[in-house]
């Protein structure tokens, strides 16, 4: 019965995920003004490690597929942006901005997957 509702499951989770991202972003664009776009890179953040904690959970039996493909693909695929983070760095390069283009470039790469290793961690 699971796999007739499943794509239905996914696409729903996929605009909670989605809405989520909406909020934390606008949230944190209300506090932070500087150049750095902490907001997406707090939810890609946050998406790694919790992408790493559905994994693990998946991988040790304890999270069902129909499950797995739900939070990973419905709610983390509406939740992360990676796409926008490209977007933002390319908007600061194009603006000079090369130390902090470079930065967020180094991170946005390296720190969700870390993120994500630490979810498996947990």
């Amino acid at each position: 019965m699971m796999t007739v509702f499943l794509p239905i499951l996914v696409c729903l989770c996929g605009g909670v995920g989605a809405s989520c991202r909406y909020l934390l972003d606008v949230t944190i664009k209300t506090y932070w003004q500087r150049a750095f776009p902490l907001s997406t890179f707090t939810i890609n953040l946050i998406a790694g490690f919790l992408a790493g904690l559905v994994a693990a959970l998946a991988l040790g039996g304890t999270l069902d597929e129909p499950w797995r493909l739900v939070l990973a693909t419905g709610f983390l695929g509406g939740f992360s942006t990676f796409s926008t983070a490209i977007n933002e760095m390319v908007t600061l390069f194009r603006k000079h901005r090369y130390p902090t283009a470079a930065a967020y470039l180094v991170l946005s790469l390296g720190v969700p997957v870390v993120a994500a290793a630490c979810g498996f961690l947990v």
